[in-house]
């Protein structure tokens, strides 16, 4: 099963309306993208934390589930989204050469460019929540195929 994943910037009383949302990208800045699910998101948290997967994907459950609409929204952790919002180019390029060596990326066929573009997608979409004193949010939904 395929999943649409919605990674936002928005406001902590905004999680509800995240969750119920058909569409989150169309009513907050950010980034959509398929597949980018939570092994993806540890796995990107572990490289720019240094913290290991066994302990980051407990991060990762889901703060709000959509009764209607099978929509889950996770919380980007604070560090990893202060991470993304300080990324230079040397540690950018290190960071996509590890993420495409990784299983989770690797399995799903996702090539360096794309996964440079997703960083660099993610990363400025951290700098202006940063700024704006907003939160990254993943708004999960599984697509029927």
């Amino acid at each position: 099963m395929s999943i649409l994943t919605n990674i936002i910037a928005a406001h902590s009383h905004d999680i509800e309306a995240i969750g119920e949302s058909l569409h989150p990208v169309e009513e907050w800045t950010g980034i959509e993208m398929r597949d980018f699910d939570t092994a993806k998101i540890t796995t990107l948290h572990c490289l720019l934390t240094g913290e290991l997967f066994d302990e980051a994907i407990n991060r990762y459950e889901p703060i709000y589930a959509s009764p209607h609409e099978a929509a889950l929204v996770l919380r980007l952790a604070d560090e990893a989204q202060k991470k993304l919002a300080q990324l230079e180019e040397e540690q950018f390029e290190l960071v996509v050469s590890e993420l495409a060596a990784t299983e989770e990326f690797e399995d799903a066929a996702w090539s360096e460019d794309e996964i440079s573009a997703m960083l660099a997608e993610l990363s400025d979409l951290a700098c202006q929540a940063e700024s704006q004193g907003q939160k990254l949010f993943i708004w999960m939904h599984p697509l029927r195929t």
